[in-house]
């Protein structure tokens, strides 16, 4: 059996998938770890798992710096190309960094067969490089790889980044090693990723959702006494600024007192009081809700826009930073949703577009099938059985020096 470990930022939607993986890996027989900066992340972890916690010899202020990042990135609003800059200069860069002599040691200490870092860790990715280590890339946001493409010149500038901080750890290539040339695996199928050409080291397994922890306490009681058609609206975990009141005012604006029973993802204290329709949580199961709503309302996130795809559900997503425009377009390219701009979108915008994905059949059915391509890319089993084969690789490689 082997043993695999995940180097993972601090963020949900990146770390959601590896649970899944990794579940998967465990149930195999394997080892399986999680790199991360986050303690909290122990508690998610399933049964088996291991946390491997960077930690340092810390006074404050180094204490306070391995947990900035995830709190400059919630706190400040950036649109368009200017969020990828802003990605790279004032998060990524630093927290791979910060993250790079710690994954060396947890590197050193749990002596892995292979290493999946995640394409925003490119840290890891360095160490795993550097050490000789087979390592496997997982890419949660998909524009990331399809940005090669549509923003040549953007990428570049990104590649250079990378390059630049690879050279301050120690490693002089002039090629980027953030996504292996072993594995890359895009968690989203082909017909939702578009057409592209990409070297054969690039894998699409599809969504990995299987194998959770249910960590998240709902009402299904009023969930259930309601008949009326049911949307989930969530702009994830990213984004906890100002700007929610003003999205979830239009929400309630559209929706308040409707015949539609709205599932809403945020902090119940944002507004004193909410429509009698609307249930309020900081946290939903959302893997076990989808199945019963009719349609979302969210972000563009990547994830959220899978798993409800994945359930056939239509949507009407409204971007606001990141690899979300990437997103919201091949939601609208692929026929599954409708498409808001976050700046100019009034409430009977809302009202209008889940009006429309409800009641026009087509929405739906694209979304089905899309659905589809994901079950059939294969999902966790696909990815783990992918993992595994560099397990192969490496006593192949062993066998033959």
């Amino acid at each position: 059996m082997g043993k695999f470990v995940f180097i993972v930022p601090p963020l949900t939607g990146h770390i959601n998938p590896t649970l899944s993986v990794g579940a998967e890996l465990l149930d195999r027989g394997h080892q399986v770890g999680w790199i991360s900066l986050d303690e909290n992340l122990g508690a998610q972890l399933p049964e088996g798992g291991q946390l491997l916690l960077i930690r340092y010899d810390q006074n404050d202020q180094e204490k306070s710096n391995s947990e900035q990042y995830l709190d400059i990135i919630t706190k400040k609003i950036v649109y368009g190309i200017e969020s990828i800059k802003f990605l790279y200069e004032e998060v990524l860069v630093p927290l791979n960094r910060h993250m790079f002599d710690g994954i060396v040691t947890q590197l050193d200490l749990f002596e892995p067969d292979v290493v999946i870092n995640d394409h925003q860790l490119f840290a890891g990715a360095t160490a795993a490089y550097l050490k000789g280590i087979p390592y496997a890339t997982s890419v949660t946001a998909p524009a990331a790889v399809k940005m090669m493409e549509d923003l040549p010149k953007i990428h570049e500038w990104e590649i250079n980044q990378i390059i630049a901080l690879q050279k301050e750890l120690g490693l002089e290539d002039e090629k980027s090693v953030a996504c292996s040339e072993l594995l890359t695996m895009v968690f989203t199928s082909q017909d939702f990723f578009g057409a592209m050409e990409l070297p054969g080291y690039y894998h699409f397994p599809g969504p990995v959702i299987g194998h959770r922890k249910k960590t998240a306490a709902f009402d299904w009681e009023k969930f259930n006494a309601s008949n009326a058609p049911k949307i989930l609206v969530s702009i994830g975990t990213t984004f906890d600024h100002a700007y929610k009141s003003d999205f979830f005012g239009k929400v309630i604006e559209a929706f308040g007192g409707e015949n539609i029973q709205v599932v809403l993802v945020s902090d119940p204290d944002l507004f004193t009081e909410w429509p009698a329709n609307f249930i309020v949580q900081s946290r939903v199961p959302q893997l076990d809700l989808l199945p019963h709503v009719h349609g979302v309302i969210c972000h563009a996130g990547h994830n959220t826009v899978s798993e409800a795809l994945y359930q056939g559900l239509p949507l009407v997503v409204i971007p606001i930073a990141y690899d979300q425009s990437h997103v919201a377009g091949r939601v609208v390219a692929t026929g599954c949703g409708v498409r808001l701009n976050y700046r100019r979108f009034k409430a009977r915008h809302l009202k209008e577009a889940v009006q429309e994905i409800l009641s026009e059949p087509d929405y739906k059915a694209s979304a089905e099938q899309i659905g589809t391509s994901f079950r059939e890319a294969g999902g966790t089993a696909k990815a783990a059985e992918l993992l595994e084969s560099l397990v192969l690789h490496k006593a192949e490689v062993t066998l033959n020096r």
